[in-house]
């Protein structure tokens, strides 16, 4: 079967490194050779990395992406150049469809659709989608994974460590090695569509009790590891409705924060890629926008419980101003030989990230004047600064997308240029928040969903 033919095999790394490395290593070199001879001419290397970068597919344009929404994770002119990279592959053909949907479902794969358009409906970096009909009469999306997309990640995550150990020895302030890490674990889990498809059932149980975000439904016999099919939803993107009313925005506004607040304060679990390819907006009865679509599964977090207890201690710490429970946070998360002085600049990160959280008032999630793909980025500069002269200091690997996701979805409301109680909105999600209760419902979760490694971290 294909499985055994696309495995990550050493001679398809060995392409893949010859055409990533080459662009790549060229720009490591030339950043290294400037910081020896003291250029300091960041700007022309990010452009020259994104250059390397631009002519390429695949699982290294989604890391790139993730780089430049990882506050800190690579210089600000670096995340600027990397955010203009887009994602859009262009598809394969009906010839690849074929092939791929006999290898996944068997020869007779078209019988068991009463419809299958072999056109996509979109594609992105791992694979592409298409629109289908079931035997029953329900419209699914098939999600096909391109050919040996398990050596291409191997490869790019080895070019992700090659760029970040570079920007750690040219600018220690922070210690890159787990954010390497932990982008590596999500890429090599969205590779895997039975997982995902777990994913989907685990937030259809997390959310059945929140009707502003609908989840689709799973077909697992239409599903393998590289073939992941779900229930169609039929919705518009969520930019649409960015000079609607200002109701409307909000209404959409707080789906999506529950979308992402519930599963997190209730289970533990976070949707890690805040991609606005990734939700569009459905309507209710009477034709206006009701709530949003939650469409892609792969880039899931899962936290042990004791994670979820820090962000809640956090934001209590640093409402009453009380420093040993702000400290005692930090140290849950992992942080480790925090002084007072890197204490204090921690502090000036959080009190950005829960700033609107902490005020019993309507506003925006930001002043005015900022932009979406701005949200962060001055603050995140000003701790990496105060980090330079006070650190370095080592972030937590279950940190890395709680932080990304936070920025994302902040950046969310500022397309939608949306006005809320924020204090009230989080206050609902935490108000019986009880650490045993938490680990109670994420077990029962992720056994219902087939996610029993994970129960192992409670």
């Amino acid at each position: 079967m294909a499985d055994d033919r696309e495995r990550n095999r050493f001679s398809s790394r060995l392409s893949r490194y010859a055409r990533v490395g080459t662009g790549i290593g060229g720009v490591a070199a030339r950043m290294a050779g400037a910081r020896l001879t003291g250029g300091t001419d960041r700007g022309r290397a990010a452009a020259d990395l994104a250059s390397a970068l631009g002519g390429l597919k695949g699982p290294l344009m989604k890391v790139a992406q993730l780089l430049a929404t990882i506050p800190d994770a690579v210089p600000p002119e670096y995340a600027a150049e990397l955010m203009k990279l887009q994602s859009e592959a262009p598809p394969m053909g009906a010839a690849f469809v074929k092939r791929r949907m006999a290898s996944e479902l068997g020869p007779d794969w078209r019988s068991k659709f009463a419809e299958f358009d072999l056109t996509p409906a979109a594609a992105a970096s791992l694979g592409q989608v298409h629109r289908a009909t079931t035997l029953g009469g329900e419209a699914v999306a098939c999600k096909l994974q391109y050919p040996e997309m398990a050596s291409a990640v191997e490869a790019d995550l080895a070019q992700l460590r090659i760029v970040l150990g570079v920007h750690r020895r040219m600018d220690p302030a922070i210690d890159t090695r787990e954010i390497a890490q932990e982008i590596g674990a999500r890429v090599r889990e969205e590779l895997d569509y039975r997982r995902e498809a777990k994913h989907a059932a685990l937030y259809a149980a997390m959310l059945r009790d929140t009707p502003e975000v609908r989840v689709p439904s799973v077909h697992p016999d239409l599903s393998t590891g590289r073939l992941l099919t779900l229930g169609w939803l039929d919705g518009k993107r969520l930019l649409t409705f960015k000079n609607e009313p200002l109701e409307v925005r909000n209404r959409i506004a707080t789906a999506m924060f529950k979308a992402w607040w519930h599963p997190f304060a209730h289970f533990g679990v976070i949707h890690g890629d805040p991609h606005l390819g990734n939700y569009t907006v459905f309507s209710g009865e009477d034709g206006e926008p009701a709530g949003i679509n939650l469409l892609d599964y792969g880039c899931i977090r899962i936290f042990p419980p004791r994670f979820v207890a820090g962000v809640v201690d956090l934001y209590h710490g640093l409402r009453e101003n009380d420093r040993a429970r702000i400290v005692g946070a930090y140290e849950s998360w992992g942080f480790k030989g925090l002084s007072n002085d890197l204490i204090d600049v921690l502090n000036v990160w959080a009190r950005f990230i829960y700033g609107p959280l902490l005020q019993d008032k309507v506003q925006a999630i930001a002043g005015k004047g900022i932009s979406p793909t701005e949200y962060g980025r001055k603050q995140a500069f000003e701790v990496h600064k105060a980090l330079k002269e006070k650190g370095p200091v080592t972030v937590p690997r279950e940190f890395v997308f709680m932080d990304r996701a936070a920025i994302g979805l902040g950046g969310v409301f500022l397309h939608l240029r949306a006005e809320m109680n924020f204090y009230r909105l989080f206050n609902q999600e935490i108000e019986d928040f009880y650490l045993p209760k938490v680990a109670e419902r994420q077990n029962d979760a992720l056994v219902s969903a087939g996610l029993p490694d994970h129960v192992a971290q409670l």
